[in-house]
């Protein structure tokens, strides 16, 4: 049996385990009915739209930037949508969360954007120059959003926003992840340009493809995808990187082939962190973006270790 269908196998074997478990137990007859369809079902799709929606736009922006050690949360993509979220709050705190995600999907976008245009004059001779200038690049936006929430008494409530956890997903809550979801499968249309630009821009254009086009175009799919994400469940950290590192390993650099496991996976690497975060302090919840960050870090230090990692 192939990796492939293993991994789906355990997707759909981990579900039903996480449905039954929480803090809340079936009562029988209609509660229970009530518990699946407000609270359990939510929050298993959420999992599995963040993750799937992380993972592939992790793989798009190491295409872009030609570098397999960044993802959106390590480029600045995820600190600018929470910047997008602090002014939309500051200054229409009563918007709708349509209004809130389109803006933390336009400050993505064009934070991005920019760290995409800078990276350009970096000296490629180094693989770590980028993902370290983008570290401090978001850095520095976190930093910017973390004061002016400061200074206008909503650290607080920022923080909840951003902090990676699924406690509160409910009916209601997370359905706008499902625009992730679209991304994903427009994601999966342009995967041949995406294969062809991560080659470079001159080898694109010498295939006639319009470079700067497949650029907007996966530029705009990861700043939705993470403006849905940190909205909707918080920043889920280093699904981006492991996921398409781990794939690329598997399955080798053709996006077409690869993007449906890619998703699988990283919705599935959500969906674990999420379930032992419920059971390892129960009936209190861990927050998932700890876990993520304790089990990802793990497994990026490993496939450091082991040289499975490259730069392009």
């Amino acid at each position: 049996m192939s990796s492939g269908y293993l991994l789906v196998l355990g997707t759909l074997l981990l579900v039903p385990l996480s449905l039954c478990i929480g803090a809340a137990s079936f009562e029988g007859g209609t509660d229970t009915l009530w518990l699946l369809a407000v609270s359990r079902l939510p929050r298993t799709a959420a999992a599995l739209l963040a993750g799937a929606g992380l993972a592939v736009a992790g793989i798009i922006m190491q295409m872009l930037v030609r570098n397999r050690f960044v993802e959106p949360a390590t480029i600045g993509t995820g600190q600018a949508a929470s910047l997008g979220l602090v002014a939309v709050t500051l200054f229409a705190p009563y918007a709708a969360l349509w209004v809130k995600m389109l803006v933390a999907a336009l400050a993505a976008l064009t934070a991005t954007g920019a760290f995409l245009a800078g990276a350009r004059n970096l000296p490629n001779r180094d693989p770590m120059m980028v993902p370290l200038a983008g570290i401090v690049y978001g850095g520095v936006l976190g930093a910017v959003a973390g004061f002016i929430a400061y200074e206008n008494d909503l650290l607080q409530y920022i923080e909840v926003w951003v902090s990676g956890e699924f406690s509160g997903v409910m009916l209601g809550r997370y359905e706008f992840l499902w625009f992730a979801a679209a991304a994903t499968l427009v994601a999966y249309a342009f995967a041949d340009r995406f294969t062809i630009a991560g080659l470079g821009e001159d080898f694109s254009r010498s295939f006639g493809l319009s470079y700067r086009q497949t650029v907007a175009i996966g530029l705009s799919i990861v700043s939705v995808i993470t403006a849905v994400t940190v909205v909707s469940v918080g920043m889920l950290p280093f699904v981006g990187i492991v996921v398409p590192n781990i794939v690329s390993r598997l399955r080798g650099d053709n996006l077409r082939g690869s993007l449906p496991f890619i998703a699988c996976l990283g919705g599935f690497l959500v969906l674990v962190c999420d379930v032992v975060g419920r059971v390892i302090w129960y009936p209190y919840e861990v927050p998932v973006g700890a876990i993520l960050g304790i089990i990802g870090a793990a497994i990026f230090i490993w496939m450091l270790q082991g040289r499975g990692i490259h730069a392009t």
